[in-house]
């Protein structure tokens, strides 16, 4: 199985609600560079956060991809969710190979929860950094860090 665990790109630092901050030009530009790394890849699901950062994010990877299912929206995926409820979520699904577009403090404790176990020493995820975690099982402490990038904005 193959999780890449994709945190929004930049986005504005303010707006009505945190949920309705926008990426800026310079977050686009992070996210498909990103997004390079993921093409030839086998993706089957795109999930993303309901956040307006988190699903433009979302949708300049599909494109780039041209992945023709839709980005599905989940709750699980919001920054304050619960790293093992996620992992609760995902073990439900059905696909081998997972995008997910969240935020921190999420994504950087759910690579920690499951490569180490734990959830105390956090993936550094920088905006649109991007996580490859593989394994034979998606549990806590399972899954190996194939790869960590970190955009640049070039």
């Amino acid at each position: 199985m193959k999780l890449w665990l994709l945190r929004h790109g930049e986005a504005e630092p303010r707006a009505r609600t945190d949920v309705e901050r926008n990426l800026t030009d310079a977050g686009r530009l992070e996210v498909r560079n990103s997004a390079a790394h993921l093409s030839g890849r086998r993706v089957q699901a795109i999930l993303a956060s309901p956040y307006n950062r988190a699903q433009q994010t979302a949708e300049i990877v599909r494109q780039a991809l041209g992945f023709s299912a839709a980005v599905e929206t989940v709750s699980w995926l919001t920054p304050e969710s619960d790293p093992g409820d996620a992992l609760l979520y995902l073990g439900r699904r059905s696909e081998e190979d997972i995008l997910l577009v969240t935020h921190q403090p999420l994504v950087g404790a759910l690579g920690d929860l499951l490569v180490n176990g734990r959830r105390d020493t956090p993936l550094p995820m920088a905006t649109a950094s991007l996580a490859e975690l593989e394994g034979e099982h998606l549990a806590a402490g399972l899954m190996q860090l194939v790869g960590l990038r970190h955009p640049s904005r070039q």
